[in-house]
């Protein structure tokens, strides 16, 4: 059974992985056009939906399914929003050198350091009440507002970009064209944008739905807890299409792009995929959302990451390079053992 559910949770993660980027995100990518609205709105709104939706539908699924698994939902957030902060930027900087325009990247990081703030807190009190998830859902508000007037602020301009990256897993396999051919047939034409993005939401919605049941069930079997599996391997598998992603766009130069979208996708992942199915939660069922002990730790480490990373843009002047990549990925290799020998009872630090 344990071999049926690891092939039926990579299964999952490829077909996400591919409905998002092919279609998912082109469609969003449209939408945005219609709404006539402008590169950093589209980004802080729409691109961030479509980067960070398998997260938001797994937390969501998590905290409505009967049985307290609300760890889940919290623990592929925390565990996504480390992967992108120290893997995604680490092999991002890892690639290829590049200086990145501060003005954005303090916006980011100001709004990012708020959201952890708040995470961290909620956490250590071990429940979330729905003033606390109102609080995440303003917040963001406040953070597309900034991102929409920050150039006001502090003036900057960004270097011309590629608009679209086509295929950024680069060369496919055999299997993987299948699939995409596959899906190109269940999708209608590219002229029907809303079509697809309706279509995509409901075949990422009942991705996550899977994702959830796989992953309660095989903690089960394997008998460890359920935030472990959401830690490493939901919050990895939901977040390789970013990875991918910003490699490519990191070789190509532009890993200014990469480095933004990580800490953006995490602004929008903790504040709004953690604040909107809290609120729909704890609205319809007036309890409160429980925070279990094995997420205490990883919360810790995740405000550490940000010290960390604010540290090193400090230090190196706002320029990446592979020293930087080297320590973000090294940290992020030693949360994972970390994370594994606590299964053993010899964490190495909480």
């Amino acid at each position: 059974m344990i071999i049926l559910y690891i092939l039926a949770l990579l299964a999952c993660f490829v077909v996400l992985a591919r409905v998002v980027d092919l279609f998912f995100i082109s469609s969003l990518d449209k939408i945005s056009k219609d709404l006539r609205l402008s590169n950093d709105a589209a980004g802080a709104t729409l691109m961030a939906v479509g980067s960070s939706a398998p997260e938001l539908f797994v937390a969501l699924f998590a905290v409505i399914k009967p049985g307290d698994h609300q760890a889940i939902g919290i623990g592929s957030i925390v565990g996504s929003a480390i992967f992108n902060l120290l893997a995604i930027v680490g092999a991002a900087a890892w690639v290829k050198k590049a200086k990145l325009t501060w003005q954005p990247v303090v916006r980011d990081l100001i709004f990012y350091s708020i959201a952890v703030a708040l995470l961290v807190q909620a956490i250590w009190d071990g429940y979330f009440s729905i003033n606390e998830a109102i609080v995440f859902l303003v917040i963001y508000v406040l953070y597309v507002v900034a991102v929409v007037y920050w150039r006001k602020i502090l003036p900057y301009s960004e270097p011309e970009y590629i608009e679209e990256v086509e295929d950024s897993h680069g060369e496919h396999n055999r299997l993987t064209k299948h699939l995409d051919n596959l899906l190109r047939f269940i999708f209608p034409a590219q002229k029907h944008y809303y079509i697809i993005f309706l279509l995509s939401v409901l075949i990422i919605a009942a991705l996550s739905y899977v994702l959830v049941e796989v992953a309660v069930a095989a903690a089960h079997i394997l008998n460890i807890p359920e935030a472990i599996i959401a830690l490493t391997v939901l919050a990895v598998g939901t977040s390789i299409p970013d990875l991918f992603s910003s490699v490519i766009v990191a070789k190509q130069g532009r890993g200014d792009m990469a480095v933004s979208n990580a800490i953006g996708s995490n602004i929008f992942d903790i504040l709004v995929g953690l604040g909107l199915p809290f609120i729909l939660f704890m609205s319809f069922t007036g309890e409160t959302i429980t925070t279990g002990g094995d997420l205490l730790g990883s919360s810790m480490i995740l405000a550490g990451s940000v010290v960390l990373l604010v540290l090193l843009l400090v230090v190196k002047k706002w320029k990446v390079g592979k020293i930087t990549g080297f320590i973000l990925l090294a940290t992020y290799l030693f949360y994972v053992l970390n994370e594994v020998l606590k299964l053993y009872g010899v964490g190495l630090l909480f």
